[in-house]
C-alpha cells in the first residue's frame, strides 16, 4: 500500500508541476543539414512541418526520407476508394497514391522530388522485421502486398529483401551520403510499431557511422494514448508533452509563426487519404509549436540503479480500441530499473496486476558492439506467462536456464548474463504486455550503455 501511495503522490506532483516553466527552444543553425525520417507519408508534416519550412526559408540542405509507402492503412483507403482493397497489386497502387500525396505536400513547403526518398518497406511490418527478421531468418512477408522484398520502382533499392540488415543498410547509406547535423525521427514511446521501429533502426545506423558523423537526434511523438488534448483543431494552442512522459525525458519546442501554422495545415490537407479518414485527429498537431524529446542514454556502471520510468501505472489505462473482455485483462507495465550486477544485466518490470493465464509479458534486449555486424548480434525475446518463461533469439528457441527470472506479485526481475547478449557495450531494450497478439500496454524502448 505504501508503494501505491508513492505512485499516486508522484502522479499528483507531475500533474501539478507539468509545464511549470517554458520548455527550451530547439534552434536551427546556419550550418545545419536537416534530415527528416518519417515512418509513413503524412508523419513528416505532423511532426516536422515547421522544421521543414524553416529549413527551406533559410536555404539549409534538407532531405525527407520515408520508411514505408503507408500502403496498409485500409480504413483510409476504404474511405478514399469507397470499397475495401484486397488485391496485392491494388494495395501497392494505393501505396503509390500516398507517395504522390507526399510530393504534393512537399510542394506546399517549396520542396521537389529531389528532396524526397522512399525506402518502400512494408507498412505495419517494420517492427516485426526489427524483432525477428535478421541474418538467416526468412524475409518478412507483407500482410497485404504479399511481397518479401521492396516492390516499388521509386524506392531507394527496389527488390531489397524485407530484413533488418537491409533497412539498416539503407539508413546508413542515407546518413553517409547526406551527412546531416540534425536528424528528426519518430519517437520510441510512440504506440505505432513502425514509428518505434524507425527510431530503433536509426539508433543503430547512427552508431554504425558515429566515427564519421555525429548528428543530434530529435524524436517527435505522434501516436500516444489520450494525447494530444484536446482532440480538436487548436491552431492557437501549444503542443505539450504527455504528462506521463514529461519527467526524465528532455523536451524541446520549435515555435511556429501563424504563417507557418497555416502552411503546415495546407500541406497536411494534401495527404488526402489520411485527412479524409482521420482529419480531426491529424488537425490536433496544427499547434503553435512542434515538440521533440528523448530519454538520455542510461549509463550502467557497477550496480548503480540507472533506469527509471515515470510512465506511472496510475495514469495509464486500457487503449480505446480494446474490447470489453480485453479491457478486463488489462495489465499495465513500466520499467523499474536496469543495472549491472557482476557480469549480468538486471532488468526489472513493474506490473499493475499479476499476469493472468491469458496474459503474457515480453522483454526484448538487443545488444550492440562496434566490432560485430548488428545482424549477427543476439536479439533476445523473453516471453513471460503466468508460470512459464521462454527465451528466443529472434525465432530460435534457447535454453530457458540461460537466465534467471525472479517474480513477486507485481514485479518481474530478469537477470541476463552479458555473454548471452553477445558481450555488448550498448543495449536496446523494451517490454510489453498482451493477450495472444492483442497489445495491452508497453513501455518505450530505452538505450543502455554498459561502461
Amino acid at each position: 500500500m505504501e508503494r501505491n501511495y508513492k505512485f499516486i503522490f508522484i502522479a499528483m506532483w507531475l500533474a501539478i508541476s507539468a509545464h511549470a516553466g517554458p520548455l527550451p527552444e530547439l534552434k536551427l543553425a546556419d550550418t545545419d543539414r536537416i534530415l527528416v525520417l518519417a515512418p509513413h507519408p503524412d508523419d513528416e508534416v505532423l511532426g516536422c512541418g515547421g522544421i521543414i519550412q524553416e529549413a527551406v526559408a533559410r536555404k539549409l540542405p534538407l532531405r525527407v526520407v520515408f520508411l514505408t509507402h503507408g500502403d496498409e492503412n485500409q480504413w483510409s483507403f476504404f474511405l478514399y476508394r469507397m470499397h475495401p482493397v484486397i488485391w496485392p497489386s491494388s494495395v501497392r497502387a494505393l501505396g503509390e497514391v500516398r507517395v504522390k500525396e507526399a510530393l504534393m505536400a512537399a510542394r506546399v513547403f517549396g520542396l521537389s522530388w529531389e528532396h524526397l526518398q522512399f525506402l518502400g518497406y512494408p507498412d505495419f511490418g517494420t517492427l516485426a522485421i526489427w524483432n525477428q527478421h535478421w541474418g538467416d531468418q526468412p524475409a518478412y512477408k507483407s500482410l497485404l502486398t504479399r511481397s518479401v522484398a521492396v516492390p516499388y520502382s521509386d524506392a531507394l533499392r527496389p527488390g531489397a529483401p524485407h530484413r533488418g540488415e537491409e533497412i539498416l543498410r539503407d539508413l546508413t547509406q542515407v546518413l553517409e551520403e547526406f551527412r546531416p547535423t540534425k536528424v528528426f525521427v519518430s519517437h520510441p514511446a510512440d504506440h505505432n510499431g513502425d514509428h518505434r521501429a524507425l527510431y530503433l533502426f536509426t539508433r543503430v545506423a547512427l552508431w554504425d557511422v558515429e566515427k564519421e558523423i555525429q548528428p543530434t537526434l530529435h524524436p517527435y511523438l505522434i501516436h500516444y494514448r489520450r494525447w494530444p488534448q484536446p482532440r480538436s483543431y487548436e491552431a492557437d494552442a501549444p503542443l505539450n508533452p504527455p504528462a506521463t512522459l514529461d519527467g526524465e525525458a528532455a523536451w524541446h519546442v520549435f515555435p511556429l509563426t501563424p504563417a507557418q501554422v497555416a502552411t503546415k495545415h495546407r500541406a497536411l490537407q494534401e495527404h488526402v487519404t489520411q485527412y479524409k479518414s482521420n482529419g480531426r485527429y491529424l488537425r490536433t498537431f496544427i499547434r503553435t509549436n512542434e515538440l521533440f524529446g528523448d530519454w538520455p542514454v542510461a549509463h550502467l556502471t557497477g550496480s548503480t540503479n540507472s533506469l527509471h520510468s515515470l510512465e506511472l501505472l496510475e495514469q495509464k489505462g486500457p487503449a480505446e480500441q480494446l474490447t470489453e473482455a480485453e479491457r478486463a485483462q488489462f495489465t499495465g507495465v513500466e520499467w523499474d530499473h536496469a543495472r549491472l550486477v557482476g557480469d549480468n544485466l538486471e532488468l526489472s518490470l513493474r506490473l499493475s496486476r499479476p499476469l493472468a493465464r491469458e496474459v503474457q509479458a515480453s522483454i526484448y534486449a538487443f545488444g550492440y558492439r562496434r566490432d560485430t555486424p548488428f545482424a549477427q548480434m543476439p536479439k533476445l525475446h523473453i516471453k513471460l506467462g503466468e508460470l512459464r518463461t521462454q527465451i528466443f533469439d529472434q525465432n530460435r528457441r534457447l535454453d530457458d536456464n540461460m537466465l534467471r527470472v525472479t517474480r513477486s506479485e507485481n514485479e518481474i526481475i530478469v537477470s541476463i548474463p552479458r555473454a548471452v547478449l553477445g558481450k555488448p557495450d550498448r543495449i536496446l531494450t523494451g517490454a510489453r504486455t498482451y493477450v495472444v497478439e492483442v497489445p495491452l500496454d508497453w513501455v518505450a524502448w530505452r538505450v543502455l550503455r554498459l561502461d
